[in-house]
């Protein structure tokens, strides 16, 4: 299901250099991070939470690409889409836009690949190593925000994603006032976060972390319960996806860890509606429900709230 999107004219370049201090922690020194920002790049109107998703999303894929090591490259350029290029990509239409591409020399895919890679559960992944629901993520927010992806892949040499955003307006707005937002608190709690797709994992334990909690985070509910087994009595909050490879699920984690500690607080996350994922919890009093993708404030108010015990 779609999400309100929050637009205003956001600086692509800057955005990318944000989220690359998160990337830097993700990948392994045996990937080159790189980074070509087109100078004078014209805003793109856009949510930036959603954004933030979409590189993260498209640079973790490409570093899972490339386990042996090998470059990975984030570019942004403006661009004016014609009639040619529209011939070849029927997603595509005539008009200036600006383009993120994130390319990898990986392993590359074949055209049986590339035609489904974007359906949600379709995984180039090991079995057990993610839903699978990454680049169907992508795919969304870029067609919410009214653009296109394109994909060009050789089996050997590598991907190239690339995002078509429409431009905005050449002004890169100033970030809002303070005033206009409340600050959102933090807190020094420790959090279980649970999540299988691992650019979610690494942006949300981020957005905490900078907020004053510890988080230990897992891949699936199968690894949570160690540390569960180890930390039960710091753990103050359950934040897990609810649709996970492995045995358990989140809402059985959760029926799990409550079992043993009744006055645990639990945030479900999920990018599936809760009448799909969840009937039934409506009955339960402990928790609140994330709708994803999320917003950096939407999940640090949820996280305060529930801690404090103000559920909706």
């Amino acid at each position: 299901r779609k999400q309100v999107i929050h637009v205003r004219n956001i600086d692509l370049n800057e955005l990318i250099n944000n989220v690359g201090k998160l990337l830097r922690r993700a990948v392994s020194e045996s990937i080159v991070l790189r980074f070509n920002y087109s100078p004078n790049l014209p805003a793109v109107e856009a949510d930036t939470g959603m954004m933030e998703q979409v590189v993260m999303n498209l640079a973790v894929n490409a570093r899972d690409a490339m386990p042996e090591g090998g470059q990975l490259i984030i570019g942004t350029k403006a661009v004016a889409v014609d009639e040619a290029h529209v011939r070849h990509n029927p997603e595509a239409r005539v008009g200036r836009f600006i383009c993120l591409a994130v390319t990898d020399t990986g392993c590359g895919m074949d055209e049986p690949t590339l035609e489904r890679i974007f359906e949600p559960f379709f995984s180039t992944k090991i079995a057990g190593k993610g839903t699978g629901l990454g680049l169907a993520t992508v795919y969304g927010i870029v067609k919410q925000h009214q653009g296109w992806l394109e994909v060009q892949s050789r089996i050997g040499h590598g991907t190239t994603f690339t995002v078509f955003l429409p431009a905005g307006s050449r002004t890169v707005a100033a970030p809002p006032q303070t005033a206009e937002r409340p600050a959102v608190r933090g807190g020094t709690e420790t959090i279980l976060l649970v999540e299988d797709e691992p650019a979610v994992l690494i942006m949300a334990k981020g957005i905490l972390q900078r907020l004053g909690y510890q988080v230990m985070g897992a891949a699936s509910g199968d690894e949570a319960v160690p540390i569960w087994q180890q930390h039960s009595a710091q753990i103050n909050l359950l934040l897990t996806d609810m649709v996970m490879p492995g045995s358990l699920s989140g809402r059985e984690l959760a029926e799990k860890l409550l079992q043993e500690k009744p006055g645990l607080k639990v945030v479900y996350a999920s990018g599936y509606s809760m009448d799909l994922v969840g009937p039934g919890l409506a009955t339960s009093k402990n928790f609140i429900f994330l709708q994803k993708p999320y917003h950096p404030e939407a999940l640090a108010q949820i996280v305060r709230g529930c801690l404090d015990g103000k559920l909706p």
